[in-house]
């Protein structure tokens, strides 16, 4: 399930030196798993599920509360990068369509009934809370127990429902832009989404705060879930692969947008809280993205390719949609025995990590995998009038 396994209908001229250009994009479906730990960081230090204690607690949860928002803007820009690189001419909007539902939904029924079955059943019994979820509708209410109800980080793929129905007509805008005026549109809405966070401040009711957050529902709602408003971020990316696909990216190296990253997660811990759910992010992941890119076709050196970088990555969109689960069961199960040692906070957290991915790789290979397989295709009768096709992977 690497990322994607045929070229560009558009060529990126290779100017590659004595380097060997790689088939696919290796480098991006490593990052995915750096995307998705993060995920897991934000998830595992949270006051509600964190085995750290006392001042430690405090410190981890404000070191690692901002890394969900840098995981999720990731995911979204990728998106739009990925499905606009490996977009063709030849594609129907009905087989596109179908092979993104095929992704987003076998996955999500088996970890909506998992997590129904570990700790949501006792307190999702309202049907206007579990439905919305099933659906992938829930993303469109700002009250958290809808949003989040369920398996929480499945908010986001309601999201992706969105872009994927879309897509194949923000496609054919994107693609008649001129090459030249790429640049003006990307920096339209990468301010777009920066300003984001200021219109909800300066027009959004603040008064009512959720418990231990910083904004009102309505305000994290809007800069956080709502699917037009994370769309920007989507378009970025389709506006990324465009100018990568036609010559007009800047050049940055991978090793530089590495580090642009480490700055903004430092700026990311000092901004007000609704700036670092992705306003922070849109820039550094905007060039970390297409540089990653950008060396693998080259052949430069990158350390997010691998094997065992690309195995992670593949296995990366079902450890993101475990981890709540495994958390919160495993907060249940140990609840009697806290508080914990540093070191034991520390061991129980790796715990966490490695179940998540053995979990991850048995749901990646034993739905994900065969559903891609047998599903995102028509059938054989159909496919006799349908030209083949390979199927991009992408979370």
């Amino acid at each position: 399930m690497t990322i994607p396994t045929h070229r560009p209908q558009e060529s990126v001229p290779a100017r590659t030196g004595r380097a060997r250009p790689l088939d696919g994009l290796p480098s991006l479906t490593g990052l995915r798993f750096y995307a998705a730990t993060a995920v897991f960081l934000y998830h595992v230090t949270s006051p509600q599920l964190s085995p750290f204690a006392g001042r430690t607690g405090h410190d981890a949860a404000r070191l690692f509360g901002i890394a969900g928002g840098l995981g999720v803007s990731f995911f979204f820009i990728l998106s739009g990068f990925i499905l606009t690189w490996s977009a063709r001419p030849t594609d129907t909007s009905g087989r596109f369509l179908r092979r993104r539902l095929v992704k987003l939904y076998p996955n999500h029924l088996v970890t909506f009934v998992v997590s129904l079955l570990v700790f949501a059943g006792a307190t999702t019994t309202a049907w206007q809370h579990w439905l919305p979820n099933l659906l992938l509708l829930q993303t469109w209410s700002w009250d958290p127990a809808v949003s989040f109800s369920v398996n929480a980080p499945s908010w986001s793929l309601g999201c992706e429902l969105l872009f994927y129905l879309c897509f194949p007509l923000l496609h054919r805008a994107v693609k008649a832009i001129r090459p030249a005026r790429l640049w003006g549109w990307t920096a339209g809405l990468v301010a777009a989404v920066i300003a984001v966070p200021a219109f909800a401040y300066a027009v959004l009711p603040g008064e009512v705060r959720i418990p231990g957050w910083q904004v009102s529902e309505v305000q994290n709602w809007f800069v956080y879930q709502l699917p037009p408003v994370r769309m920007l971020e989507f378009v970025v990316g389709m506006l990324l692969a465009r100018l990568v696909l036609t010559d007009r990216w800047v050049g940055v190296r991978l090793w530089q947008a590495v580090l642009l990253c480490f700055a903004a997660y430092a700026v990311a811990l000092e901004v007000p809280y609704l700036y670092a759910l992705s306003a922070v992010w849109v820039i550094p992941l905007g060039l970390l993205i297409p540089a990653a890119a950008v060396a693998d076709v080259r052949g430069r050196r990158s350390p997010f390719r691998g094997r065992v970088m690309t195995w992670l990555g593949e296995v990366s969109f079902a450890f993101y949609l475990l981890q709540a689960t495994v958390l919160i069961g495993g907060t249940k199960y140990l609840a009697g025995h806290a508080p914990y040692s540093f070191a034991e906070a520390i061991g129980l957290c790796v715990l966490a990590w490695a179940v998540t991915t053995v979990l991850a790789y048995l749901l990646h290979a034993l739905v994900e995998r065969p559903a891609m397989k047998h599903l995102s295709r028509p059938r054989p009768k159909q496919a006799a009038t349908a030209p083949a096709e390979r199927t991009p992977s992408l979370r």
